[in-house]
């Protein structure tokens, strides 16, 4: 007997010496600091915002496909049938939510790059207004951040004004994607759309437009400063016809958030991408950034260059509803003007050089 007890309590000691080293182990490794942890949080709200923009639209139009031949065609059912109701909803000021412009995910988003908004006059809310986006860049990172979170301050930086941003009419006839997109604020790209905003929803509106398009995307790369600007003057007749001021905005750091394979002109791959522009509305970039686990690594996620968007002077323009050719014209050169004079006050500023210059093409 007294050998068992003997034993028992040696394998308790044992057992207990082995429970205080592994306690031991445990408090000498290194937990993920403050540091680490606001990296990740970083990192994981790109993730989503990028997962969002390139999959939510196809993924939940093919869940709805497939739940027809199931038994659950009811839901495929009641929401087409939602969207026929709800069918010119995006193009009549949307649906958006202002709590989603507070999500705490988008100050994470916000400090991932960083982006930083940088004011240089003041939006008289008793205006609307037209800001021209520039450069496009890949996702428009900058655009986005800037005008339809409220993470970078646009509301506290020119209070009364409600920012709208445009992106692709196709976009909102995608499933869920379209009600996310509405929610933010963003809008087709049309002119009944913008039309909208800028006549039938009071003063204060600033609708920006990423002017270059999926043009401009197709030749983005670092250390480029080539905007497609020359022919793009709908927007200038539209800021006639309905008296919105012009407001020219740069995005320092927007094209250093991807490496893009670009194509020379006359080749046969920048001729398909051309033709698919055409057809689809958007250009198929070939494009890559980081991984998920190492900046090193190839993934789709963009790298982490900081982005300073800067809004300019608007430009103040009169109401014309049946401008000239000549009237636009002008107003178009006063814009890029403004927009050229924007860019050479800032340029050293926020990472380019003196002798960089702005192509317009």
């Amino acid at each position: 007997m007294k050998t068992i007890i003997a034993a028992c309590s040696q394998n308790l000691s044992g057992s207990r010496a082995s429970i205080q080293t592994a306690l031991r182990t445990l408090l000498a490794a290194r937990w993920p600091s403050q540091r680490d942890v606001r990296s990740w949080l970083q990192l994981l709200s790109v993730l989503q915002w990028v997962l969002s923009f390139l999959l939510l639209g196809t993924v939940s139009l093919l869940i709805l496909i497939y739940l027809v031949f199931t038994r659950f065609w009811p839901i495929s059912a009641l929401y087409l049938a939602w969207i026929i109701f709800d069918w010119d909803t995006p193009e009549k000021g949307g649906r958006r939510l202002p709590c989603l412009r507070r999500w705490p995910v988008w100050r994470h988003f916000r400090d991932y790059f960083p982006v930083k908004l940088v004011k240089t006059h003041d939006l008289s809310p008793s205006h609307n207004y037209i800001i021209g986006s520039h450069p496009h860049g890949i996702l428009c990172v900058g655009a986005f951040c800037n005008f339809i979170t409220g993470s970078t301050g646009f509301g506290e930086m020119f209070p009364g004004i409600r920012p709208f941003l445009t992106t692709l009419a196709g976009n909102f006839r995608l499933p869920l994607f379209r009600e996310y997109l509405m929610s933010g604020g963003l809008c087709p790209v049309t002119r009944r759309a913008i039309g909208y905003l800028l006549s039938k929803n009071g003063t204060g509106n600033a609708v920006a437009i990423v002017i270059g398009g999926a043009a401009e995307s197709l030749s983005c790369r670092p250390g480029v400063t080539t905007l497609v600007l020359k022919k793009r003057k709908g927007f200038v007749r539209m800021a006639l016809q309905h008296g919105a001021y012009l407001v020219p905005s740069f995005s320092f750091g927007e094209n250093d958030l991807f490496r893009q394979v670009v194509f020379e002109e006359g080749s046969w791959m920048r001729s398909i991408q051309q033709r698919f522009q055409k057809m689809m509305g958007f250009a198929p970039c070939v494009f890559y950034g980081r991984g998920l686990t190492s900046v090193h690594s190839w993934g789709f996620l963009p790298y982490a260059r900081p982005i300073t968007t800067v809004v300019g002077e608007p430009v103040m323009v009169p109401k014309i509803e049946d401008p000239s050719s000549e009237t636009v014209d002008m107003y178009h050169e006063m814009y890029i003007r403004s927009l050229l004079k924007l860019f050479n006050e800032n340029k050293t500023k926020y990472g380019l050089s003196e002798t960089d210059e702005l192509h317009i093409l």
